[in-house]
């Protein structure tokens, strides 16, 4: 189906342009491939200027990644107010995980989501600023618990490892959760994230048995 003309997208409302511009890129992205389509044809389906795209977005990678980013952004912001109490390390990131996941807005996030991942997932260079961006909300992530934190990333090798590990069990759960097209809501990732979570510790403890010889 032909994605619809936008009109001025509202005019004065930077919020539900930004909105029209990823709704437009994600479906033409989808529909017809996202190196088939060019940034002057997702300009031209929203009815708004490249400037106007580029006070929005860097790139097209950008705006296809943009509900994705969303969730990185909400998890830094609740680190960055979360209190550790005595829990590891590694539950107070998975609290900040969930609680992100918990303020995402209920209409149509998780289609937006998925359709960013499927698109990353088969996207090369998709795949690559995505790889760029998680490499800097890693960064971003260390230094607030470094300055929040009795914590030095810089000399302690264990908060780089516990968030690298917190985030692989969410892109675990992410995988799992967008391959199931039935079940694209938010719960169901809560609950795909909440079982990659709880696996972590045998999966630090697991010693499989040698496969026998057929």
């Amino acid at each position: 189906m032909p994605f619809e003309r936008r009109g001025c997208c509202g005019a004065g409302r930077p919020a539900a342009l930004r909105q029209a511009l990823v709704d437009a890129a994600l479906e033409l992205f989808t529909d017809r491939g996202f190196d088939n389509i060019t940034l002057d044809e997702l300009c031209n389906t929203v009815d708004v200027s490249k400037r106007t795209f580029f006070r929005n977005f860097t790139s097209k990678e950008d705006v296809a990644m943009a509900p994705l980013r969303e969730l990185w952004a909400a998890f830094l912001a609740d680190l960055n107010h979360r209190e550790p109490g005595t829990r590891p390390l590694h539950r107070t990131l998975q609290d900040s995980m969930l609680a992100a996941l918990n303020e995402m807005p209920p209409d149509g996030w998780t289609d937006r989501a998925a359709r960013s991942h499927r698109l990353a997932q088969s996207t090369p260079s998709m795949g690559a600023n995505n790889l760029q961006f998680c490499a800097r909300t890693v960064r971003d992530a260390l230094e607030v618990l470094r300055e929040r934190f009795d914590i030095d990333p810089r000399a302690d090798q264990r908060p780089r490892l516990a968030l690298d590990i917190v985030v692989a069990a969410f892109h675990c759960a992410l995988d799992a959760w967008s391959a199931d097209t039935g079940n694209l809501d938010t719960a169901t990732l809560t609950t795909h994230v909440r079982d990659a979570f709880d696996a972590i510790p045998g999966a630090l403890t697991m010693t499989p048995a040698l496969r026998p010889a057929s």
